[in-house]
């Protein structure tokens, strides 16, 4: 499995001029963790960094920063990992294991913006294929019981 074909392509953006404040809200309004930090040029949308809850409050609020000074490019994270979208979700979460990173933009051939993938998202993922792995034990024995006598 890509991927391209499991991420999710609702991702929330600003751009980096924005202040933290305006982020936050973002955050808050869309109910996730993260906002991708974007640059539009003729209406192509490239990540150029993140910025995450966890950021908001180690580097701004424990430091007793104040939110409105700060734009979301002064401290967003500048070492961006993406993944492609062709890629396997076995080589993305490799790579976001080795970086210690719990999202990963997915961008297409040309470097734009087409989703997010999360520990989250594979969460759910592992989750639903364990349940069915598990099940199959059983199945087998329903069927070996209405084959043989």
């Amino acid at each position: 499995m890509t991927v391209g074909k499991f991420c999710n392509r609702e991702v929330i953006i600003a751009e980096k001029d924005s202040t933290v404040t305006e982020v936050a809200k973002l955050m808050r309004r869309h109910h996730v963790g993260d906002v991708v930090i974007v640059d539009s040029n003729d209406g192509k949308v490239n990540p150029i960094g993140i910025l995450t809850d966890r950021d908001i409050v180690i580097e701004l609020i424990a430091c007793d920063v104040a939110l409105d000074s700060v734009a979301a490019g002064d401290v967003m994270s500048y070492e961006l990992v993406t993944a492609r979208e062709g890629d396997s979700i076995w080589d993305t979460l490799q790579l976001m294991r080795a970086k210690g990173i719990r999202r990963v933009p997915v961008i297409n051939d040309t470097d734009e913006l087409e989703g997010i993938l999360s520990i989250d998202d594979l969460l759910e993922l592992f989750s639903e294929e364990l349940n069915l792995l598990a099940k199959v034990p059983f199945r087998e024995q329903l069927i070996e019981s209405t084959t043989r006598p």
